[in-house]
């Protein structure tokens, strides 16, 4: 995985912000700490299933605005 970012005008902030961006876009920061440290199987089953859960929960509250604005 890639990730590249252009200087343009010697903008170097405004560089570090994009990068900055799209590093969180990708979820690389979560990861890092994530990894910073030995994570338990069955603490990581419970992080997983937490997860899952909050992406069900999204989803489902997505679709009731979907079905409530028609």
């Amino acid at each position: 995985m890639t990730l590249e970012v252009k200087v343009r005008n010697n903008n170097v902030e405004k560089a570090i912000r994009q990068l900055k961006k799209k590093v969180m876009k990708d979820g690389l920061l979560k990861e890092l700490k994530r990894r910073q440290f030995y994570e338990k199987p069955s603490l990581k089953k419970q992080r997983l299933m937490k997860e899952s859960i909050k992406r069900v929960n999204k989803l489902r509250r997505q679709q009731e605005r979907l079905n409530n604005s028609n």
